[in-house]
């Protein structure tokens, strides 16, 4: 791993690299932050990992958070510079980082985001990177799907009520995963997305 924490990981850069090449436009911000926005705090220090071309990023800054938009796709996120820059997002700072060998600080962020990434041990160091109160948004694809979107490895996808387990220290306050109940033709398929806090501190009463 080098100083700037990029793993030397050419094949999965490469990979990441070229679909992000070959994305013609902006990505819209995922369900969990579109249907949620008016859980978002007014203010606060915001990432969003694994961000790829970063539509969650360019999201939240636009609401005023302060953003650190994350990748391992050194494309992605000179790609995200351009659009932050296009509209003069200053408050959206990007970096080319491999977050599974150089983590989130402890303590640091207001609100946490991530979409189609999956990496389990992570998840300990996202919840110990918010702050009291803090809030993490996650969608990722399930195991029990209706359409042929996300990853073939099964080990990428989240078992039934997995996303509730990994995140049960924290105190949910939006869960979706419809998983095939009633008319699959409906709904947001193939995805489980979360909302949480991470309780406040109480302190004794003096």
């Amino acid at each position: 791993m080098n100083s700037s924490g990029v793993d030397e990981k050419p094949a999965l850069r490469n990979k990441w690299d070229k679909r992000h090449a070959d994305a013609e436009k902006i990505p819209p911000a995922t369900e969990v932050l579109r249907h949620n926005l008016h859980l978002l705090p007014g203010k606060g220090q915001a990432l969003d990992l694994a961000c790829g071309l970063g539509g969650n990023a360019l999201a939240l800054a636009r609401r005023g958070l302060e953003v650190s938009a994350w990748d391992i796709s050194p494309i992605a996120i000179e790609r995200l510079r351009q659009f932050a820059a296009e509209e003069a997002l200053a408050n959206l700072s990007t970096e080319v980082r491999d977050v599974e060998n150089l983590p989130p600080q402890p303590n640091r962020f207001d609100l946490i985001i991530v979409s189609y990434y999956l990496e389990r041990s992570l998840i300990p160091s996202l919840i110990d990177a918010l702050r009291p109160g803090g809030l993490i948004y996650y969608q990722t694809f399930t195991r029990i799907a209706v359409s042929p979107l996300g990853p073939r490895n099964p080990a990428y996808r989240l078992d039934d009520n997995e996303l509730l387990r990994l995140f049960s220290s924290l105190k949910l306050r939006f869960y979706r995963e419809e998983r095939l109940l009633g008319d699959v033709s409906q709904g947001i398929r193939d995805v489980a997305m979360l909302v949480a806090e991470k309780p406040p501190v109480h302190r004794p009463a003096a």
